[in-house]
């Protein structure tokens, strides 16, 4: 009986301590999460596509997954820079309660930029961007501002004067009982890109083969091309350019022994060329003089050729908050027999149908009249097969599309990384 009075009196002891000490605190935190979750629903709605890495390093806005929810919505375009990195740009809309507030911010990665040094870059831009817009909500009293000084206030002189030079090789190697396949290419490159002058060479040296064991027979099929170019621009204005290019090379494909060609244009863009960001819509015209040694006679009993040709290309980008086009139409034919023409079509299209559904369609297709290095004699099973031979045909078509959709909270702002990337966790980089 005192052994079970004692316990009895340290259980009542103890079940006070609980309701004077942890009840208030559970209380408090109750309290806390109530306050936290008030703080979040004034959070600014942004509409991206975004990361995980960008949801845990800003979190004072909320990531929605509907454009329409969203105070500001944040478009997110790239395009490469005469260094061989990447100028990326943000363009940030205002909408709802923020109307008629828009900003656009950049930044320039190098060729030799690590995935950390990107994030950083693309955190502190997309805050700068923000602020504006977070200082309209009441957490604006929350957000601190700091500044860093620089390490230096001077600019040195660029020794390469702008010149940048590459070099890759890459190799493929894969196989089976039956079957074995090896792939080798090699690229060297140098690039000169200022507001006045676009310059590009490169050279490329591509050969693959592969062999198939079927019964007692083997087939082996041997491709090998090498080609060098080069582009060169001169800017005229924000609206027009003047240019040409040189080629030289040899496939094995396109039963080209030897081959160069020179190609001279003009180009004009409605829209200025300081917003090719955001929108094109370019127009390039170009002739010139096309130099053909085939490896072996073809359909027109031609071992080599003398041609003059010209092109007419239309190419128009846009990205909106409704989507993005991407797509171009190009004419050419040979000026001595105006039969001989090639029509092409390529396009992109993404398109926001409604809250939490997109599509997205792509394509292309060739009318093709052209062809006039086909070879002459009978193709074998095997080239046809495993398409070591061009062939004659007059068309040529591809498509792709897609349909996504969501539902759900609008909100997206936890990130949980717990047992991989299943769930949206992980640490994989979306690159705008």
């Amino acid at each position: 009986m005192p052994f079970l009075f004692y316990t009895s009196k340290t259980m009542r002891i103890t079940l006070l301590f609980f309701y004077l000490l942890i009840v208030p605190l559970l209380g408090l935190t109750q309290e806390s999460d109530e306050k936290a979750d008030t703080i979040r629903k004034d959070a600014l709605n942004v509409f991206m596509e975004t990361s995980d890495y960008l949801r845990r390093e800003i979190p004072f806005v909320n990531y929605v997954r509907d454009i329409k929810d969203a105070g500001v919505y944040i478009l997110t375009t790239s395009q490469p820079t005469g260094s061989g990195g990447k100028e990326y740009t943000y363009f940030l809309v205002g909408q709802n309660n923020f109307s008629g507030m828009r900003d656009t911010l950049s930044f320039v990665t190098m060729p030799d930029e690590t995935t950390e040094g990107f994030r950083v870059k693309e955190v502190n831009t997309l805050k700068m961007g923000l602020m504006r817009f977070v200082a309209k909500t009441p957490l604006s009293r929350f957000i601190n501002i700091s500044f860093t000084q620089p390490l230096t206030q001077t600019v040195s002189s660029d020794r390469w004067n702008s010149w940048v030079f590459k070099g890759s090789m890459n190799g493929f190697l894969s196989g089976e009982k039956t079957y074995k396949s090896n792939y080798i290419s090699g690229n060297l490159s140098a690039a000169r890109i200022t507001e006045a002058w676009k310059i590009n060479f490169s050279t490329n040296v591509n050969t693959s083969t592969s062999r198939f064991l079927i019964g007692d027979e083997t087939l082996k099929s041997h491709s090998e091309s090498a080609s060098a170019s080069a582009l060169i621009v001169k800017s005229l204005s924000d609206h027009w350019s003047v240019g040409g290019s040189f080629r030289v090379g040899s496939s094995s494909y396109s039963n080209q022994k030897f081959g160069f060609n020179v190609m001279p244009g003009i180009e004009f863009d409605v829209f200025p060329y300081s917003e090719s960001t955001r929108r094109q819509l370019r127009v390039l015209y170009s002739a010139g003089f096309k130099r053909e040694h085939y490896r072996d006679t073809t359909i027109y009993d031609k071992i080599r050729d003398n041609l003059w040709v010209h092109s007419l290309e239309t190419s128009y980008e846009v990205v909106q908050k409704w989507g993005s086009i991407d797509c171009s139409l190009e004419y050419a034919n040979y000026l001595h027999d105006w039969s001989k023409n090639n029509l092409s079509f390529n396009g992109y299209l993404n398109l926001r149908i409604a809250k939490g559904l997109s599509l997205s369609f792509g394509g292309g297709a060739s009318l093709i009249h052209d062809q006039l290095s086909l070879v002459k004699a009978n193709l074998s099973y095997d080239e046809i097969l495993l398409q070591r031979r061009q062939m004659a045909t007059n068309y040529e078509y591809f498509t792709s599309f897609g349909i996504t959709y969501t539902f759900g909270s609008i909100y997206n702002n936890v990130v949980n990384p717990r047992f991989g990337s299943s769930g949206g966790g992980g640490m994989t980089i979306i690159m705008h």
